[in-house]
């Protein structure tokens, strides 16, 4: 019950957001998603993790491609081409980490995700997800 109450209240708080705050939101998950993959780099799925999280990333990333490269797009232009220079990077690292699979290599994708993600939002910092206390 209570997750179903914490689900009903994210999605509304979602549908309150900003454009800018659900960019935000999607680049927060997809570096946690990255995280996740790094910390558990030795578990038995994380090659199903792994991809499941570079393919949310990359749809992501390609989305900002895509709205970045309309030329009726309000941001200032050379702000625009730095972001698409910095989206072939992360295409670059993607492939890498497809080819190449190593924990250290998710860094960069992890720290330009909350980077990106603290600019946009409206919000102080990325929530931190909810931790079961230690006893």
């Amino acid at each position: 019950m209570a997750k179903s109450a914490l689900e009903t209240y994210r999605t509304a708080e979602m549908a309150a957001a900003s454009g800018r705050d659900l960019e935000a939101a999607a680049l927060f998950k997809a570096a946690r998603q990255l995280e996740a993959v790094q910390r558990g780099w030795d578990s038995s799925d994380r090659d199903g993790r792994l991809e499941e999280a570079l393919r949310y990333n990359t749809r992501l990333w390609t989305f900002f491609q895509t709205e970045l490269a309309e030329d009726d797009h309000p941001m200032p232009r050379e702000l625009r081409l730095n972001l698409l220079q910095l989206s072939k990077f992360i295409d670059k690292r993607t492939f890498e980490m497809l080819a190449r699979p190593e924990p250290s290599t998710l860094q960069a994708l992890i720290n330009i995700n909350r980077q990106i993600g603290m600019g946009l939002s409206t919000k102080a910092a990325e929530p931190e997800p909810a931790v079961a206390a230690a006893s």
